[in-house]
């Protein structure tokens, strides 16, 4: 029986070591059976770890992996190289946030200069121009990098009487902010008292931003997410609300007729003359007033009384 019972302990070490040696052998060539459809389709370098506005990207930042050709983003790198290289050789920055494994596009990456570069936000045919604000002018700290904003001028048109006469304007509609102060990271959600905001606009804008930061002051109203309608809007003299809401009436002397004097009666004059022929007395006649500008007045009739005969 103890032989038998040793034969059968050996048996099955023998058996064990063997399964062993199988399994060593065998599944690792499972493993790259299983992993080999994944070796095919198109490289594209990715995130290793998530990352943030500003970090700096290396090569242990960054990684390959294979994905189908349609499932490939346009623009996407397929070497570590070329992201590495995309900064004029010096380290790239990450301008926006980056998930783990995902594919990273020229357009998350600084350009020239290894730091988050306003200059790399900028669209094709724009330019960024910076304007002071302060606590309330610049939306008391809302406007965030990445909101749109429009522009508004209130300016002074009698500096040197007693009496003020303010107009406001608006000067654009619909901007994008690319940074407030120094603050260009799209990500940052908390408020902060800003001293200066940049703006991105057109050239044409940019003038009037020049000339209207030397008229008057200029402030920000923040628009609403996926707003893009163009108020039609005309200057806001302080007239057209200290009265009600609309500008004062002036006030205007009424013009009141006048009554035209009435027409003065016609006159007589009675010249008694003796005649040797024995005639009777010549009457002259007065001449009469001119008429008056007034509507016409009725007619009179004079009648001679008292007519008499020399004795």
């Amino acid at each position: 029986m103890r032989v038998v019972t040793i034969v059968s302990l050996g048996a099955c070490a023998v058996f064990g070591l063997a399964a062993l040696v199988v399994a060593k052998t065998m599944l690792p060539n499972a493993a790259s059976a299983k992993a080999s459809p994944d070796v095919a389709g198109v490289p594209v370098v990715v995130a290793r770890a998530p990352l943030k506005f500003g970090d700096k990207l290396d090569a242990s930042k960054i990684g390959i992996i294979k994905l189908p050709s349609n499932a490939v983003p346009e623009g996407a790198f397929s070497t570590v190289a070329q992201v590495l290289a995309q900064d004029g050789g010096g380290p790239p920055v990450a301008l926006t946030p980056v998930a783990a494994r995902e594919a990273l596009l020229p357009s998350m990456l600084s350009g020239p200069g290894a730091r988050a570069s306003v200059a790399a936000e900028i669209s094709d045919g724009f330019r960024a121009y910076t304007i002071k604000v302060s606590d309330v002018t610049g939306v008391g700290g809302h406007a965030l990098p990445g909101d749109r904003v429009d522009v508004m001028l209130m300016r002074d048109l009698t500096p040197q009487a007693p009496t003020r006469s303010y107009v406001s304007e608006v000067v654009i509609q619909d901007v994008r902010v690319l940074g407030v102060d120094l603050n260009v990271d799209q990500t940052t959600a908390k408020p902060a008292t800003p001293s200066t905001a940049t703006l991105e606009v057109s050239v044409p804008d940019a003038q009037k931003l020049a000339v209207a930061a030397d008229l008057g002051k200029l402030s920000l109203a923040l628009r609403k997410t996926g707003s893009t309608e163009v108020a039609l809007t005309a200057p806001m003299h302080a007239a057209n609300f200290v009265s009600g809401g609309r500008a004062p009436v002036r006030a205007v002397r009424a013009y009141t007729p006048r009554h035209a004097a009435p027409p003065r009666p016609a006159l007589i004059e009675i010249v008694a003359s003796e005649s040797k022929e024995g005639r009777a007395p010549r009457v002259r006649r007065a001449p009469e007033p001119a008429p008056a500008p007034a509507p016409p007045a009725p007619s009179n009739t004079s009648t001679v009384a008292g007519s008499s005969r020399p004795s």
